[in-house]
């Protein structure tokens, strides 16, 4: 087998083996086996291809041939020619996949099932990374750029992995990688017929190659590196990898570090819920007799399609926690204080800690933790909750529907206002709204109306199963209209309507109270989990309202202001009745201090705080990259500018000349300057920047040429005429009279002679060369490719003169009989 088609077969395997991160992703090893068979397709019309000696577009046309096949004969539409060759039902059928797969992606937390819409597009990727890897190996011979693709496989599971990703599948890809650029290597040292042992240089035949043995210790070196520095630096995934695959729309800047934006809220519920078996996540106990939901995220930005997460931000939470108490200057909120305990089982890890709303101080938490004010969300950057045990003492406050009534509508001008009754314009939503509203005369009366909307007698119901949006609707339009859904779609939609009312509302994700019992704990499950709407209320903070039938919701529970619809008649808008024993603990309001009461705590319109109003974080963060990317870019011609100014304020004459008219017969023409050693050094310079012009309009150089066979060349072979070829000739006769000549030319006007000659090549260069010659200088890529290489060098020689000194010290030369 030749060198080429055993290089490709290598390529196929280091494919295989970059794939391995993706066991993360998917809970079975389905995927693998049918990318197995897809890249083992692949790699074999590749050597049939080159054992045809097929050309290389040909080679390019049967991978892709063969992959396409594949897909059709894995993922068929039913409607196929010859059952194998694909139709245009089958490209229909491929798009579908796509849909699908996108619709998993939202309803499913990692690891997912075998579904076909991922299965299709991690068999189609593996297999386009394939090609691409083959092609960039044994092709254009640069398998160090096909770590390029093996990279975007392992970018999968690290930008949406609730947990870290594992250590294991990163040294399995590193290691085909490795192997990748071995092979090359092997085959290029092949083509020489024998490999260098540096046999002559103090090094006996029998050892190993001293370059082989270099290049395999510092690839050793590199891997572990790159496996135990994340480990060793805490806070490493707060950099920019993290930043850019953030959830949400928001990264505000508080007190403290935040950055748990690689959680989902909305997939991971939807993957809780989908799951088919049970597993216990948490295990709480607390004191409150009729405790509301566990807490542990709030999404707050509002989408045609979806609703969004923010990043949290906020103080550690050793610096301490505010107490609601301390700010309820109106006494409108009885609060009560209760403490709870925290059991996580090592099958729930996330970076969001569950607590109740109202946490005043908490025990088992260490420093990694923080805590957001505005969310009331536990946050960590560097752990997860997988087998935390921790406490917390909280608040509960008690009011009764007559005193929510008494909330005052917040001015339009309110920063809690602006940012969370930000929503799309939905015209069919907005009509629903004003027409539940139009009798409620308080904000808690128009929030109830929306509320018992959400009823069975207006014919809504819970399912699992959802009703895509159709072309042009919104996501709470297909919900409106189906009125079939689960608790993220009730939630999302309630948080719409009354957002639409004017009132600030969000979308909490958490755990209901849960039916299992553990003695005095509550056992809560993936079964549990679950989403409501919050919403703010003036002097009351953030109120929950539970609009998902309570009937279908495992543990579900409801409040005096929010009692369930399907079972019990919603008081009157007179009633001043108090709660009844045992209701009233079970209120779940938050904190009832305002949470723009501080501008130096968090607040939503403290110096930094983000909000809908301004530019996000993720958009700066975007438009400053792109100008660094360009900046970086214009970095070659800005220092081809610079060289070119340089050179061409040495090459302004320094006197004018005094010369009046022609020289008598017989005489020299002189030409009156400063000195001949810097008209000397002019000349070198003009000529430099001759030879970088040449350079960089991809005009061939020959350092052996005398100066005026150059110039020659030059106006020859870019066809130059009139003043750039008398241009050039001067500067080739000012360069060769600066070297050999007694007496230098002076006076001679060298930058307008360069100036000539760059406009006559620019004029007869092609639009690409010309482009190439301003923005991406070859002259100075030249330059510093060959700096770099003398800094390798230098390098290189430096490590060799250790390795020789260790060398002395090695006990193997002791040995008399060793081997020869």
């Amino acid at each position: 087998m030749t060198g080429r088609r055993r290089l490709g077969l290598v390529a196929a395997a280091a494919t295989l083996l970059a794939a391995a991160p993706l066991k993360a992703i998917f809970d079975s090893w389905t995927w693998l086996l049918e990318c197995i068979l897809a890249v083992g397709l692949i790699a074999g019309a590749a050597v049939l291809a080159r054992t045809l000696r097929f050309p290389t577009w040909a080679q390019a046309l049967s991978m892709v041939s063969v992959l396409l096949l594949t897909l059709t004969w894995m993922f068929p539409s039913g409607d196929e020619l010859l059952s194998l060759l694909p139709s245009p039902a089958t490209f229909n059928h491929f798009g579908q996949l796509f849909t699908d797969a996108g619709n998993d992606t939202r309803s499913y937390g990692v690891p997912v099932p075998d579904r076909s819409g991922l299965l299709f597009i991690a068999v189609l990727g593996i297999g386009t990374v394939a090609i691409a890897v083959d092609l960039l190996t044994v092709v254009a011979r640069k398998p160090a750029l096909a770590g390029l693709p093996m990279l975007a496989i392992y970018s999968v599971p690290v930008a949406v992995y609730v947990d870290s990703v594992p250590v294991l599948p990163f040294i399995v890809g590193a290691t085909g990688f490795l192997w990748l650029l071995v092979a090359d290597n092997v085959d290029r040292v092949r083509r020489f017929g024998r490999r260098f042992t540096g046999d002559g240089r103090d090094v006996d035949v029998w050892e190993p190659s001293p370059l082989a043995a270099a290049g395999r210790r510092l690839a050793v070196i590199g891997v572990a590196v790159a496996v135990l520095l994340p480990l060793a630096v805490p806070g490493l995934n707060t950099g920019l990898l993290n930043s850019l695959t953030q959830v949400g729309t928001g990264n505000g800047t508080g007190n403290g570090s935040g950055g748990t934006g690689r959680i989902n809220l909305f997939a991971s519920l939807s993957g809780q819920l989908n799951q088919t078996q049970t597993t216990n996540y948490v295990r709480v106990t607390t004191n409150e007799p009729d405790p509301f939901y566990l807490r542990f995220g709030v999404a707050d930005v509002i989408t045609a399609e979806a609703v969004t997460n923010r990043t949290p931000t906020g103080r550690p939470i050793s610096r301490g926690l505010d107490d609601p108490r301390q700010n309820n200057t109106s006494g409108r909120a009885n609060y009560q204080q209760y403490r709870a305990e925290v059991e996580i089982t090592e099958d729930f890890g996330q970076t969001l800690a569950p607590v109740y709303s109202s946490v005043i101080d908490t025990d088992g938490l260490d420093g990694a933790w923080s805590f957001d004010p505005n969310t009331q969300v536990v946050f960590s950057n560097r752990t997860t909750t997988k087998g935390k045990k921790y406490s917390f003492d909280y608040v509960r406050a008690k009011f009764t529907p007559a005193e929510l009534r008494t909330a005052e509508a917040l001015p339009r001008d309110n920063p809690l206002r602006t940012q969370f009754t930000a929503v799309p314009d939905d015209p069919k939503v907005k009509t629903l709204v004003a027409n539940l509203t139009k009798n409620s005369n308080t904000e808690y009366d128009k929030v109830s109306a929306i509320y018992r909307y959400f009823s069975r007698d207006n014919g809504f119901s819970y399912s699992l199963a959802t009703v895509d949006p159709a072309a042009g609707a919104s996501a709470i339009s297909s919900f409106l209209d189906s009125k079939a859904g689960y608790c993220q779609q009730y939630a999302a939609a309630m948080a719409w309507m009354v957002r639409e009312a004017g009132i600030p509302a969000r979308v909490a994700f958490g755990f209901t109270r849960g039916s299992t019992r553990d003695g005095n704990a509550y056992v809560l499950t993936n079964r549990n989990a679950h989403a409501w709407t919050e919403v703010y209320l003036d002097g009351f903070g953030w109120v929950p309202f539970d609009a998902t039938p309570a009937a279908s919701v495992v543990g579900s529970t409801r409040s005096a202001w929010a009692t369930d619809t399907d079972a019990v008649e919603t008081p009157s808008p007179t009633s001043t009745a108090s709660l009844a024993p045992g209701a009233d603990a079970s209120a779940a309001p938050g904190a009832a201090d305002r949470p723009d009461r501080d501008l130096n705590d968090g607040a939503l319109d403290a110096p930094g705080a983000s909000s809908d109003a301004g530019i996000s974080t993720t958009t700066l963060l975007t438009v400053a990259l792109i100008a660094l990317l360009l900046a970086l870019l214009t970095i070659p011609a800005l220092r081809r500018l610079m060289v070119r100014k340089r050179r061409h304020a040495a090459t302004i004459p320094k006197t004018a000349t005094v010369a009046t008219g022609p020289a008598p017969p017989g005489s020299r023409e002189v030409v009156v300057t400063t000195e001949a050693v810097q008209a000397r050094e002019d000349a070198h310079a003009a000529w430099d920047e001759l030879v970088d012009t040449m350079v960089d309009y991809r005009v061939p150089v020959d350092p052996t040429e005398t100066p005026r066979h150059t110039a020659q060349r030059l106006v020859r072979e870019a066809d130059l005429a009139g003043p750039p070829a008398d241009s050039a000739t001067l500067l080739g006769r000012a360069e060769e009279r600066a070297r050999y000549a007694r007496q230098p030319l002076q006076g001679g006007e060298l930058t307008a002679a360069l100036n000539q000659v760059r406009k006559g090549l620019a004029k007869t260069a092609t639009k690409r060369t010309r482009l190439a010659a301003v923005l991406l200088p070859p002259s100075v890529l030249m330059r510093w490719r060959l700096s770099v290489g003398d800094v390798s060098a230098r390098g290189m020689g430096f490590f060799s003169r250790g390795r020789d000194v260790l060398v002395r010290f090695s006990p193997r030369r002791l040995l008399a009989s060793r081997a020869r």
